[in-house]
C-alpha cells in the first residue's frame, strides 16, 4: 500500500516537474527581449536591424529592444552579451569583422564557443566614394593616384579589421599599392570625414547611399559581383580590373548555452520577419541582400568564417 502510494506520489511529482519546463517552455518569451547592435545609431546595420527586430518582437508577442553599443570592431557591443544568462532575453547581432578583432587582439571572450549562432539574415554593400570635386573620377585613378603618391592616400573605414577596412587593403594588395587607414568609429563618422575633406576616399557600407543621392559624394566602384540596378554606371572593383569581391553577412547570436527550443522560437520569429515589408524596404535602400541561413547552417558558417577571418588578418593587416 505504501509502496503504491510512493510510486503515485514519484509520477505526481515527475509530471509536475514536465508541465513546468513545458510552460517554461511556452511562455517564453515573456517579457522584452533586447537585441544589441554593436555599431553606432545611424548606420546601415542599425537601419536594417530596427524594423527587423519590430517585426521579430510582433511574431514573439514581446517586444525586441534595439541597444547600441560600438567599438572594438563589434567586440564591444557582442561582448556585454557573454556570460549572462541564456535564457533568450539578451541577443546581438554579429558580422565576421568581430572574428578578425578576435585575431588582432586578445579579446575576453571566445567568439566561436562563446556565443549561439540563431539566424544569418543578410549581408552588406560595400562601395569606395570620393567627393565630388575630387580629381580622382575612377577607381582606376585612385590606384594611379596611389603609385603617384605612395602611402598619402588617406581613406576611413569602420574600425581596424571590419569589412570596409578589410576589402580596401585587399584592392589594395591585388592594385600593388598602399593605402592610409583612418579608422572611424561608423559609416557616419567615414562619411563626415569625406565631406569635411580629411580623407580622399572612404570604403564602408551602405549608410553613404543618402549622401550618393543627393550628390554629396560620388561612387566610384562597388565591392559586389555585379553592378547595382540603382547604380548602373558604377563598375564593380573586378569589373575595373582588380578581382576582388566582399560581403559580410550579417546574423544573430545568444549567450553559449541558450537552449534548442528558445533558438527555434527565435529562429522561428526572425526567420518571419525576414519578409516584413519595413524589413525589405530598409534593406533596399541600403542595396542589402537578405541572406539567410538556418541556426545549423549560420553555426557551421561561423566556425568557418573564424578560420577564414585569421587569413585575412595575417594578409592584410600584420602583413
Amino acid at each position: 500500500m505504501k509502496s503504491s502510494r510512493g510510486v503515485r506520489i514519484i509520477f505526481t511529482l515527475v509530471f509536475l516537474a514536465v508541465s513546468a519546463a513545458a510552460a517554461g517552455a511556452a511562455e517564453f518569451p515573456s517579457k522584452p527581449i533586447t537585441l544589441i547592435v554593436p555599431y553606432p545609431a545611424g548606420g546601415a546595420t542599425d537601419v536594417v536591424i530596427r524594423p527587423l527586430a519590430e517585426a521579430a518582437g510582433k511574431v514573439l508577442g514581446q517586444p525586441v529592444l534595439v541597444e547600441n553599443k560600438g567599438g572594438g570592431g563589434g567586440a564591444v557591443g557582442t561582448g556585454s552579451i557573454v556570460g549572462k544568462e541564456p535564457d533568450g532575453y539578451l541577443l546581438s547581432v554579429v558580422v565576421t569583422s568581430l572574428h578578425r578583432a578576435a585575431h588582432i587582439n586578445k579579446l575576453s571572450f571566445d567568439t566561436v564557443a562563446d556565443l549561439t549562432p540563431i539566424i544569418r539574415v543578410g549581408g552588406y554593400l560595400y562601395g569606395i566614394l570620393v567627393r565630388p570635386d575630387s580629381k580622382i573620377k575612377t577607381l582606376q585613378d585612385l590606384v594611379a593616384a596611389a603609385k603617384a603618391r605612395p602611402g598619402e592616400l588617406a581613406y576611413m573605414a569602420s574600425g581596424i579589421g571590419t569589412g570596409g577596412h578589410i576589402a580596401a587593403e585587399e584592392m589594395a594588395s591585388v592594385a600593388g599599392v598602399k593605402f592610409n587607414h583612418l579608422p572611424s568609429k561608423g559609416d557616419q563618422e567615414s562619411s563626415a570625414g569625406l565631406l569635411g575633406g580629411h580623407v580622399d576616399f572612404i570604403s564602408t557600407t551602405s549608410g553613404w547611399i543618402p549622401l550618393a543621392d543627393a550628390g554629396q559624394l560620388k561612387l566610384i566602384a562597388t565591392f559586389g559581383e555585379e553592378r547595382l540596378k540603382k547604380y548602373p554606371d558604377v563598375p564593380t572593383v573586378k569589373e575595373a580590373g582588380f578581382k576582388v569581391v566582399h560581403n559580410s553577412p550579417i546574423g544573430i547570436v545568444g549567450p553559449k548555452g541558450l537552449p534548442a527550443d528558445r533558438v527555434k522560437i527565435l529562429h522561428d520569429a526572425f526567420h518571419k520577419a525576414l519578409s516584413d515589408p519595413a524589413f525589405l524596404a530598409a534593406m533596399g535602400r541600403y542595396e542589402m541582400p537578405v541572406l539567410y541561413q538556418n541556426s545549423a547552417d549560420f553555426a557551421k558558417f561561423w566556425a568557418e568564417a573564424y578560420k577564414e577571418a585569421g587569413v585575412q588578418v595575417e594578409s592584410f593587416i600584420k602583413k
